[in-house]
C-alpha cells in the first residue's frame, strides 16, 4: 500500500513513517500544502493520511477535531 503523509512538524512526521514502514508500507511525504498538490497530481496513492490540524490542510475539506 501506498501512503502520502502530510505533516509539517517533523518529529511527528519522522515517528509516524518509521511506524508504516516497520509495517512494511511505502510512505511518501510532503511537508507543505503546495508540495502535497504536486505529488497529488503525479502519483496514485491509496490512502492520503492529512495533517488537518494546522493551516497545511488549508483548502482541503477536512473534519473539525
Amino acid at each position: 500500500m501506498k501512503l502520502l503523509i502530510i505533516e509539517d512538524e517533523k518529529e511527528l512526521l519522522d515517528s509516524v513513517v518509521k511506524y508504516f514502514q516497520g509495517a512494511k508500507y511505502v510512505c511518501e511525504v510532503a511537508s507543505t500544502y503546495k508540495a502535497a498538490l504536486e505529488k497529488v497530481d503525479l502519483y496514485d496513492y491509496d490512502c492520503i493520511l492529512l495533517d488537518s490540524t494546522g493551516t497545511i490542510a488549508c483548502g482541503w475539506p477536512t473534519t473539525k477535531p
